[in-house]
């Protein structure tokens, strides 16, 4: 660009210079030797400011060249890009298509199956009275039956008894599997939920219109599946085996769960896990029971306590009530009162009610957060003090224990400690 206006300067000053040389040869006597050379001079110059413009065209003609090719590779890799965005959209949004679709199977499938449940509970419970009712006429006739032996001792059993015993044993048997099928419903039920959870997750992931509905919706936990009705754990202790109710070691179960899961049981019985409420009262309601709670510190300091216990059924929303026994920690439960079982969704009547930050179902009384060993897993941060928040542990002389791994373990109480319950 500068070497053309520099030819454009040069050209009229050239051409002037040719006009002036050829008014003042007119009138001049200059022999014409002189004025040829004079005219090759101007020719020079004139040929050296072409050459230096095409110099400089060429060089500005190879430079645009060179911007222009690398415009068009940008264009062509700002069109792949857009290109390969195009198809990867369209690839969410079939996917997107397949798991609304498939939610929406699971959900049918669920009420199926939720029918299905509510069907055979109503029929066991037909079954049940149906058993209570042939047993009370089974011993009608045991006791006729004795009375007419104690009179006639070589009268026969009558053919209407031997009926309705095998009658009363056939309907045994069928309870039983009415109550495996309900039971395989319910893990069912839970592998359904859990698939479902996993589904919603997946559609929040790409981005969609359920972020903003998602934040005007209550909080609800994740869900685990329920442990099998006839799994427990027992481990030993002093020579005998405890059957353990409760497992917290490292916070890989969330414990912030339904009232239905605490009813039933979560979580793996080789890790964390809750038995279940209804389990844990079928298995003490048959004799007189010991709970025996194992504690660790942060600093691996090792505490327990156990007390003489009664707990009630679901009517009650399981009442614990407890009497200490012994120990090396300071008792932190409320003893000879009644506490009732509460979760995030099941509110017992009279229950405080607490944040989410003291979430995890529990035997609460008066105070949030206070003795929560279902509460969440949370590791002390460095110099404080410990939180009343997680698991904690709060003596009733005021001292609060941030807890790392709880065990709860329940015993029968033997003949010789007996005497143990009549505190209760």
């Amino acid at each position: 660009m500068y070497t053309i206006k520099l030819f454009l300067l040069i050209v009229p000053l050239v051409i002037s210079s040719r006009i002036d040389q050829d008014s003042s040869s007119l009138d001049s006597v200059s022999p014409e030797p002189k004025s040829r050379f004079a005219m090759l001079d101007d020719v020079k110059i004139l040929a050296n400011g072409l050459l230096q413009l095409g110099h400089g065209l060429k060089d500005f003609v190879h430079k645009t060249k060179g911007q222009i090719n690398d415009i068009f590779q940008k264009l062509n890799i700002f069109d792949q890009s857009f290109y390969d965005l195009s198809l990867q959209t369209n690839e969410i949004k079939e996917e997107e298509k397949e798991l609304r679709r498939t939610t929406f199977k699971l959900q049918v499938k669920n009420e199926e199956v939720k029918n299905m449940s509510l069907d055979l509970n109503s029929k066991v419970e037909s079954l049940l009275e149906e058993k209570i009712l042939l047993q009370h006429k089974v011993r009608y006739l045991e006791d006729q039956l004795t009375n007419l032996i104690k009179n006639q001792p070589e009268i026969q059993e009558h053919p209407d008894i031997t009926s309705l015993k095998t009658f009363v044993e056939q309907q045994d048997n069928s309870i039983r599997d009415l109550l495996q099928t309900v039971e395989e419903q319910y893990r069912q039920l839970n592998q359904q939920h859990s698939q479902i959870k996993e589904i919603e997750n997946q559609l929040r992931r790409t981005g969609t219109q359920e972020s903003t509905e998602n934040a005007s919706k209550p909080r609800v936990p994740r869900t685990t599946p329920s442990l099998h009705l006839n799994e427990t754990r027992n481990v030993e202790h002093n020579g005998s085996s405890w059957t353990l109710i409760q497992h917290r070691i490292d916070g890989s179960q969330n414990f912030n769960e339904t009232w239905e899961n605490y009813r039933y049981g979560f979580g793996r019985l080789d890790g964390e896990f809750w038995l279940g409420l209804e389990k844990i009262y079928s298995i003490v309601k048959q004799s007189n029971y010991i709970l025996r709670i194992e504690l660790e510190d942060w600093n691996d300091n090792e505490y327990y306590i156990e007390y003489s216990f009664h707990l009630g059924d679901h009517e009650t929303n399981y009442t614990l009530h407890l009497v200490e026994i012994a120990g090396n920690v300071p008792n932190a439960l409320p003893e000879h009162k009644d506490l009732m079982f509460s979760t995030w969704d099941h509110k017992a009547k009279g229950h405080v009610n607490c944040p989410e930050s003291y979430s995890g179902g529990w035997w609460c009384h008066d105070v949030c957060g206070e003795n929560n060993l279902n509460g969440i897993y949370k590791k002390p941060k460095a110099k404080i003090k410990p939180e009343r928040r997680g698991i904690c542990w709060k003596s009733q002389n005021g001292r609060l224990y941030s807890i790392k791994s709880t065990k709860m373990l329940i015993h029968p109480i033997d003949s010789e400690s007996s005497e143990l319950t009549k505190a209760i």
